[in-house]
């Protein structure tokens, strides 16, 4: 039994297509027919019922296929780790993060691990926590900074805290400060108009129950906007948001922070629970924490 003739036994149970398979195979369909069939003398037995532009699996191939997929993905974890071994030389890192994170922390990150390893493929999802929670658990990233703790439905994933962020009040410089002193209470907010980010942004939660929490339902101005839109939104205006400092430092707006204890938010990085992340991933990890020890990172 060969790898090949797995890999094509696996391309035709997903595709229920002898042409379509050889298409993804990138292979002649009948030498991938001669496969198929020499693995099924090999074995002893047909894998798939053959009808007239019907292709099925039998019992003997239903069998089989969890078997197949399994010794494939054992082949390939094999040789990704033998190809990290080498020093690093080759490979990929999928991160996930917020837009607030991309804008600040991340940039001087993955600097840091590309000076050290040049060849590994640096690949940066942007997103609110709520949507990197989903996007991770389901295997689509190596890494994710997202925001801590995790509801109690979330998937099992594991996180080590990075750093907690103070967030402000930030407003138009061209309008009124939002209160005459030096901070701000949530209670200030009621009646205020918000611009207000997209469903799946932590910081929307975030807001809305701190308003909740003062007593009052929060009043909208705008909604909807991924960061860039909310800080132009806010910069013609429309009204006040909730964000972190690291972003109102960067967005020459008016910033106004909350008076103590103040309101936070804690960033982790957090993996898949049952999969231990690639070397490339454990390292551009470690780069990651070493960040947070650093002065300028909040605590």
């Amino acid at each position: 039994m060969q790898l090949q003739q797995l890999r094509y036994f696996t391309a035709v149970a997903e595709t229920l297509h002898f042409t379509r398979a050889a298409r993804r195979e990138h292979v002649a369909q009948p030498s991938l027919s001669q496969q198929i069939r020499s693995l099924e003398r090999e074995l002893g037995a047909e894998l798939f019922h053959r009808a007239r532009g019907h292709i099925s699996l039998t019992d003997a191939g239903a069998a089989l296929l969890p078997l197949a997929r399994r010794i494939l993905a054992d082949t390939e974890t094999a040789r990704r780790e033998v190809q990290e071994v080498a020093q690093l030389r080759r490979g990929r890192v999928r991160l996930g993060a917020t837009p607030s994170l991309c804008a600040s922390l991340i940039p001087g990150v993955l600097r840091a691990f590309r000076d050290s390893y040049p060849g590994v493929e640096l690949f940066v999802h942007e997103d609110g926590s709520q949507d990197l929670v989903r996007i991770l658990a389901a295997g689509e990233l190596d890494l994710a900074l997202i925001i801590t703790p995790l509801p109690g439905q979330a998937p099992a994933l594991s996180t080590e805290e990075l750093l907690r962020e103070d967030l402000v009040v930030i407003s138009s410089p061209a309008a009124p400060a939002p209160v005459a002193g030096r901070h701000i209470r949530v209670a200030d907010l009621r009646d205020r108009p918000l611009v207000m980010f997209r469903h799946g942004y932590d910081l929307r939660e975030l807001t809305v129950v701190a308003c909740h929490g003062a007593g009052f339902e929060p009043s909208f101005s705008v909604e909807g906007g991924e960061m860039d839109a909310v800080l132009g939104f806010v910069r013609a205006g429309l009204g006040v948001a909730v964000v972190p400092s690291m972003v109102a430092d960067r967005s020459g707006l008016r910033a106004t922070p909350f008076a103590p204890p103040g309101l936070h938010r804690t960033i982790s990085v957090a993996h898949r629970g049952d999969v231990s992340p690639p070397r490339a991933a454990r390292e551009l990890q470690r780069i990651l924490l070493s960040h947070r020890r650093r002065p300028g990172v909040a605590r």
